[in-house]
C-alpha cells in the first residue's frame, strides 16, 4: 500500500541540543505511525518543501539539491543544481509546471529551471526587491506558484524579501513589493527585529485560485493580502476580524473548489499555538476549520489532498500533524517520532 501522507522536517537551531530534528517521514493509508523515507536521500535529510507533478512523480527540497521520485516516494535521486555543493542548494521551494518544466528555489533567492527533470539547469535573472530585509539568515525563494489560467505568469515569494513577478515563463522578473512597502507608513504594519518593513517583506506562502486570474493572495507575518491586478496593488484581508491569530505562515487553494482557500494562522514564528481557517468566498469570510484539535506550535503547513476533497493534512512547527478524512468533521493527531521539529512541509495523496 503507498503513503497517503508526507511530511517533511530540517535542522531548527531552537531545538535542544542534540535532538535530531530532521526528516522525511511517510503514512500509509489507514496507519498510524510514520515510516522515516530514506532510499537515495542523504543522511540526515533536512526536507522544506515537498511538491507532486502527479501521483507517481514526487519532489522534495533538501540541504543539498532537490530529489524526485518517480515511484511514490518509495526512492529518490538527486537532481543536481549548478551551485552545488555549497550554501545555496538548500532548497525551500519547487514548481513543477504544466509545461513539463520544473522550477526550484533556493537560498540565496536563486530560482533554477530545468526543461528535462534536472538533467540541466539554467539560472534565471531575479532581481532582489529593494524593501528585501538582511536578517540572521540568508533569502530564501519559499514560495513559488503560477496562475492556472496562464501558465507563463509565476510568481515568487522571498522570505523577508516581498515578491517577484514573471509574466514571461521566469524570463525576465519585476519586484511587485512596492504596494507592500506602503502599509509600513502605518503603525500597525510595523514588525522590527531590525528594520520596520520586516513584517510586510516577511512572505510565507502565495496562492491563485482558477476561479480569479490575476487574483494572488499572500501570507506573511502581518496577515493576509490580497492583489486584484498581478502584485501592481495590494489590499489587506484583516483576517483579524475572524482569527484572533493572524501570523499567517500558508494559503493554499483548494485543488477541488476554486472558491475555497485554507490559511495557516498562528501567533508568530515560535508560538505555543496555531489554527486553521477555510474560507468558501475566496477570502470574504473565514471559519475555523480544525474543529477540536489542541495545536501546540505555529502551524507551518497545508497540504489538502489532490484526490479526495474530504482529506486535509496540516502540519506544526514541533512536529504535530493534524488530518481529517471526512471534510473536517473528525480529525486525528498523528505526532512525528520523538525529537522530530522544524516542520516545513507536509503533503497528501
Amino acid at each position: 500500500m503507498g503513503a497517503s501522507v508526507f511530511a517533511g522536517a530540517a535542522f531548527w537551531d531552537k531545538a535542544a541540543s542534540g535532538t535530531r530534528t530532521q526528516g522525511l517521514f511517510s503514512l500509509e493509508s489507514g496507519a498510524d505511525e510514520w515510516r522515516a523515507v530514506t532510499d537515495g536521500l542523504p543522511d540526515p535529510v533536512e526536507v522544506r518543501c515537498i511538491a507532486r507533478r502527479d501521483a507517481s512523480t514526487i519532489y522534495v527540497g533538501t540541504q543539498v539539491g532537490p530529489y524526485r521520485s518517480t515511484d511514490g516516494g518509495a526512492s529518490w535521486a538527486l537532481m543536481e543544481l549548478p551551485c552545488s555543493p555549497g550554501p545555496d542548494a538548500v532548497v525551500w521551494s519547487i514548481l513543477p509546471l504544466n509545461d513539463g518544466g520544473l522550477l526550484v528555489g533556493t537560498q540565496g533567492t536563486l530560482i533554477y529551471r530545468s526543461d528535462d527533470e534536472g538533467m540541466s539547469w539554467r539560472l534565471l535573472s531575479v532581481p532582489q526587491p529593494a524593501g528585501a530585509v538582511q536578517m540572521g539568515f540568508p533569502l530564501r525563494v519559499i514560495r513559488m506558484i503560477a496562475d492556472p489560467s496562464n501558465a507563463k505568469e509565476i510568481y515568487a515569494g522571498l522570505e523577508v524579501g516581498g515578491v517577484v513577478r514573471s509574466l514571461d515563463g521566469g524570463e525576465t522578473w519585476t519586484d511587485i513589493s512596492g504596494g507592500l512597502m506602503t502599509y509600513v507608513e502605518q503603525d500597525a504594519f510595523k514588525s522590527r527585529i531590525g528594520s520596520d518593513q520586516e513584517g510586510m517583506m516577511d512572505s510565507h506562502a502565495l496562492a491563485i485560485s482558477p476561479a480569479r486570474p490575476g487574483m494572488i493572495f499572500l501570507a506573511n507575518r502581518m496577515g493576509l493580502f490580497r492583489s486584484r491586478d498581478k502584485g501592481d496593488s495590494w489590499e489587506f484581508m484583516d483576517v483579524g476580524r475572524f482569527s484572533p491569530l493572524t501570523y499567517a505562515r500558508d494559503v493554499i487553494v483548494s485543488p477541488h473548489d476554486p472558491n475555497t482557500l485554507f490559511a495557516a494562522l498562528s501567533i508568530a514564528a515560535l508560538s505555543d499555538e496555531g489554527s486553521l481557517y477555510r474560507s468558501q468566498d475566496l477570502g470574504e469570510t473565514w471559519s475555523r476549520f480544525d474543529s477540536g484539535v489542541s495545536m501546540e506550535s505555529t502551524l507551518m503547513n497545508i497540504g489538502p489532498s489532490p484526490s479526495s476533497p474530504e482529506r486535509v493534512y496540516c502540519a506544526a512547527r514541533q512536529g504535530q500533524v493534524f488530518g481529517t478524512e471526512d471534510g473536517g468533521t473528525t480529525w486525528r493527531t498523528l505526532p512525528l517520532p520523538a525529537g522530530v521539529s522544524g516542520v516545513y512541509a507536509v503533503a497528501c495523496a
